[in-house]
């Protein structure tokens, strides 16, 4: 195997099992030490092509926080078609497509917001960034709405955006105490409810 791709190889087995750690244990509780350990390679595979902890998690939030929801939250929402049919699939059958792992740990990024939102400068603007964008594609196909005269004009774009990134969020947070699907349920009622209610 050529040198460079078996060094880009490694690397992604870095990203991939410091993504699975942070997600199941917790950024702050997951060392270099552990992640290396369950990648099967060693620290000096990671010092190769790290200088710290903080420089993966920052490539973490890059190579897999943020496709993550740039694929299924916000490109969906680009798309054309009906708004509110859109918006209806992106956000009520992506929460009906999660698995039962991912209902039991939460949305990833969630979960780096309120562990390290507050920590560094440099996760909390990584973290900011996936936000802005997911706000700014909402906001512009709430707009398109708009001009279509499938949303209600009065309806304020930047107010909904926010409002359905932060019910979402939330969910899936929640959701985390819970073992059964019930507040998902009436959590689905109410958006779809609230979703509807933004038509002339």
């Amino acid at each position: 195997m050529q040198q460079g791709l078996k060094s880009e190889l490694t690397k992604q087995i870095i990203v991939d099992e410091a993504f699975k750690q942070f997600y199941e244990q917790g950024f702050k509780t997951t060392s270099i030490d552990k992640i290396m350990k369950a990648s099967k390679l060693t620290k000096g595979a990671f010092y190769h092509h790290y200088t710290n902890k903080k420089q993966l998690a920052l490539e973490v939030i890059a190579l897999k926080v943020q496709k993550r929801v740039s694929d299924s939250m916000i490109l969906p929402l680009y798309e054309p078609g009906d708004v509110i049919a859109i918006l209806n699939t992106t956000f009520l059958n992506r929460i009906k497509s999660f698995s039962g792992y991912e209902k039991q740990h939460g949305c990833p990024m969630n979960n780096l917001i309120n562990e390290i939102g507050d920590f560094e400068t440099a996760y909390q603007l990584a973290l900011k960034h996936i936000i802005e964008t997911w706000k700014s594609a909402l906001i512009a196909l709430i707009d398109r709405g708009k001009s279509e005269h499938a949303i209600r004009e009065n309806v304020s774009s930047k107010a909904t955006a926010i409002y359905l990134i932060s019910a979402f969020e939330g969910i899936r947070g929640i959701r985390k105490l819970y073992d059964n699907d019930v507040l998902l349920d009436d959590y689905l009622l109410g958006l779809s409810e609230y979703i509807q209610q933004l038509q002339p």
